[in-house]
């Protein structure tokens, strides 16, 4: 049993970061899904890929799953760069890229 341990991105719709503050375990699913031969859908007999635990930080997360014995990969999150931009600069006198409209 093996398990993912990540702080969850932002939402690509909003330009918030509300909700990225915690981490997540998810296990990884034990055998490959397959297609049901009447329907077509695909699905699987494990549950285990449903579990999706939420703590609120790194170390609840990795004791969580170092007490249960759980083999687990940390995905430590990039670091944001913030590239501080101010409106007047549209209409700076000798900027380097041509103004269109």
């Amino acid at each position: 049993m093996r398990a993912r341990i990540y702080q969850p991105p932002r939402n690509a719709m909003q330009s918030g970061r509300a909700g990225t503050e915690h981490w997540v375990l998810e296990f990884e699913p034990s055998g490959p899904r397959v297609a049901d031969p009447l329907m077509g859908w695909i699905g699987s007999a494990d549950t285990q890929s449903q579990i999706h635990l939420s703590f609120a930080t790194r170390q609840e997360a990795v004791a969580y799953a170092e007490k249960r014995g759980v083999t687990y990969d940390l995905e430590l999150p990039q670091s944001r760069q913030v590239k501080p931009k101010a409106y007047a600069d549209n209409f700076r006198y000798g900027r380097k890229e041509n103004w269109t409209h």
